[in-house]
């Protein structure tokens, strides 16, 4: 092949790869959230460029673990994104550039060794949130000379800038839902949220004729607990407590912070025997479980009012008949074993 014709080969190439990437932007431009922008990535790329295998690096604590966590991963998640310390990713990326290789013996200490299985060579891309790397993108090959240090890296450069921005735009909208709809001491949902959903329950009460109950709960001697050990103690309580009735609770069911030490918990398709029930159970819980705090275990309970809606009650009136028989559970005038 002369060069001319070289030349003219590899400007093919290079726009079939330039096609191939706004392909990938396009679609991943449309992507409503994190996750979903990642999983259309990784499989699009690994699609369209016919890779062994692909997995995404996050760094340690990565700033996107709310969206992350082991709750909102999916399956594909769990097995495509790998964790890793910093200074591991700093490894890969100590002048911000990709790296390619078809070494890989020399990661075996780094990553796990079944990430390489039938491949040989890979390329490192550096992800970045606002100009700091979080992650990598890791391309896998079955050939030596996919991924070989001697080729040039400007197309997978360009694919990072793009994949940084793009999962930046996404971030950005999702923090600001996030807060906008979420306690972020808690993590639990605010009662801004809680309109909705109780909104949309006695909506679908009217509609289809079902149950819906709900729980007002407080933290009993909360002030005491601030007064004693302190504010820091006190959001750890407030945490511990919304963890643990997020865990209790079931599916279906949805917890929120209502303010200060006050919480609700929405009980679909549930009467009022099943609320008193479910208050029965969280209360027991908490009396049995008290919350580690400096090498000691502090006593939290709780106490819970429990409403069943008849369909006429507005909102604020079915919170404020709970909120009424949390006072008499508080003050021993009532049983949770009552129906």
């Amino acid at each position: 092949m002369s060069q001319l014709e070289q030349l003219i080969e590899n400007s093919r190439v290079n726009e079939a790869i330039a096609q191939k990437l706004f392909e990938i932007e396009t679609e991943i431009l449309s992507s409503k959230s994190s996750k979903e922008l990642l999983q259309t990535l990784l499989t699009l790329i690994k699609d369209k460029f016919n890779l062994h295998s692909i997995h995404l690096l996050l760094v340690e604590p990565t700033p996107i673990s709310y969206i992350l966590s082991n709750v909102a991963q999916t399956d594909w998640h769990k097995a495509n994104t790998r964790q890793i310390s910093e200074q591991r990713l700093n490894l890969f990326h100590p002048d911000g550039k990709p790296l390619l290789t078809n070494d890989l013996s020399q990661f075996d200490c780094i990553l796990p060794t079944n990430i390489f299985a039938g491949a040989k060579s890979a390329a490192f891309i550096p992800v970045k949130l606002e100009g700091k790397l979080f992650g990598s993108l890791l391309l896998i090959d079955e050939s030596l000379d996919r991924f070989s240090p001697e080729l040039g890296t400007f197309h997978l450069e360009q694919l990072a800038i793009k994949v940084s921005l793009c999962l930046s735009n996404v971030l950005v909208r999702e923090q600001l839902e996030y807060m906008a709809n979420y306690d972020r001491l808690t993590g639990v949902a605010n009662r801004r949220l809680m309109e909705v959903s109780i909104t949309e329950e006695l909506s679908r009460q009217k509609r289809y004729d079902v149950p819906f109950s709900l729980l007002f709960i407080d933290c009993n001697k909360f002030k005491q607990i601030n007064d004693t050990y302190g504010h820091d103690c006190g959001d750890k309580v407030l945490a511990y407590v919304a963890n643990q009735l997020k865990e209790l609770i079931r599916e279906t069911d949805r917890c929120f912070r209502y303010a200060g030490d006050e919480f609700v918990v929405t009980l679909a398709s549930q009467s009022y025997a099943d609320a008193l029930r479910a208050a029965k159970r969280l209360t027991e819980f908490f009396d049995n479980n008290p919350m580690p705090y400096q090498n000691m275990l502090l006593p939290i309970t709780i106490s819970c009012g429990a409403a069943q809606s008849d369909g006429l009650q507005s909102m604020d009136e079915l919170i404020k008949r709970a909120d009424e028989q949390l006072y008499l559970h508080k003050n021993k005038k009532l049983s949770y074993d009552t129906i």
